[in-house]
């Protein structure tokens, strides 16, 4: 195949999967809307619908990643905690390097069975972002504006009601609040300095108060700390954009199952403890860049059918409008079709990117930028 043809033929591939998403995200979103009329009759069962419906939206992402690029992800754990996954309520750490380290976190939640109910601290404006922001909305996310005074008190609320949910959850959380640049690493650096504290080479400093909240409010609801550390083989740089290229990737990675009752209760010392886990994550970093590995056993979850199964259903389902418009767009060629057509060809187009832009590192939030800043001051 030529260039051109090759360029054309990922072009439409890029359209399919991003019209696919994007509908069928938004008619998801329409039936989430609906299942508000359970909230004051029986509000378990309308917790058990939209952790479904949020599956059929966020395993799309997953496919992508599994099926199409192919990506391998291989898990270094211990035998004896690997049982334990999946079949109880666990705080996840996660590392916050690569644009796509949260389809990897998601993986590992659909390896063992708790996509749909997962649940992440992110910044209010998500929530405000079609399909998967308003996803998360129905799925009770912890939203916050990274203003603490402001956000204590709503991010305490939503953590003490998540105490009864019906499903076995993992609640993954970014402790670094923002992605790992040089520049953010630098001025994080400079108030590690600045306090005393431990420098990290592979880090930032982890902002301890939302941790220590969340530890505080789903204790004795939640078994375990996942600390879970990512990376991918031979320098690696894995983006959202050559996912859906297909291209495949190597990730790697380690989790250490600490019970809870490990963590100290009193906020400061959870603080420290939060610290020095830092400390040891950088020194796993080393060792990988040193080795090429972690020290625990290597082993890769089977692969589920469901998320590619999804997938297929909404394809079979989505496709016959798209072709029916092609169709009748030949026969007519009228000016609304060719307009019609024109419309869908620039919608999926603005998915492509709004998909790739929102995961870019050099893109990413300032909040690790301006906030230390000010700090600093």
């Amino acid at each position: 195949m030529d260039i051109v043809g090759f360029l054309k033929s990922q072009f439409i591939c890029h359209l399919l999967i991003c019209y696919i998403f994007i509908v069928s995200g938004l008619i998801i979103n329409f039936i989430q809307l609906f299942t508000l009329i359970l909230w004051p009759i029986n509000k378990q069962l309308f917790r058990k619908i939209n952790c479904r419906l949020a599956y059929c939206i966020s395993s799309q992402m997953v496919m992508l990643l599994e099926w199409w690029s192919g990506t391998d992800c291989t898990l270094y754990t211990d035998p004896e905690s690997y049982h334990k996954y999946g079949k109880e309520n666990a705080i996840v750490i996660l590392n916050h390097n690569f644009e796509i380290d949260f389809l990897c976190g998601w993986n590992f939640c659909e390896r063992f069975g708790v996509l749909g109910s997962s649940k992440v601290l992110a910044k209010k404006e998500l929530s405000y972002m079609p399909i998967i922001g308003w996803m998360w909305y129905f799925l009770e996310i912890v939203f916050c504006k990274r203003k603490w005074e402001e956000d204590r008190k709503t991010v305490v609320q939503k953590l003490l009601n998540l105490r009864d949910y019906p499903e076995n959850f993992w609640f993954l959380i970014h402790c670094e609040g923002t992605r790992f640049t040089e520049q953010k690493h630098q001025i994080s650096m400079k108030v590690a300095e600045a306090k005393g504290l431990p420098k990290l080479k592979y880090h930032l400093l982890p902002r301890t108060k939302g941790f220590a909240v969340t530890v505080q409010c789903l204790r004795n609801v939640v078994s375990a700390v996942y600390d879970s550390t990512l990376n991918f083989r031979n320098n690696e740089n894995p983006t959202l954009l050559g996912v859906l290229n297909g291209k495949k990737y190597h990730a790697d990675l380690y989790v250490r199952r600490i019970p809870l009752e490990d963590v100290p209760e009193d906020e400061q010392e959870c603080s420290t403890w939060l610290h020095k886990l830092y400390q040891e994550k950088d020194a796993f970093q080393e060792e990988y860049y040193r080795t090429g590995t972690y020290p625990a056993v290597p082993t890769i979850p089977p692969r589920r059918p469901w998320t590619l199964l999804n997938w297929l259903f909404w394809a079979l389902l989505l496709q016959y409008p798209l072709f029916q418009l092609l169709i009748n767009m030949i026969n007519s060629g009228s000016s609304l079709t060719l307009a019609s057509f024109a419309f869908v060809i620039i919608i999926a187009s603005v998915g492509v990117r709004w998909m790739i832009g929102v995961t870019e590192i050099n893109k990413g939030s300032t909040y690790g930028n301006n906030d230390n800043k000010q700090k600093q001051k």
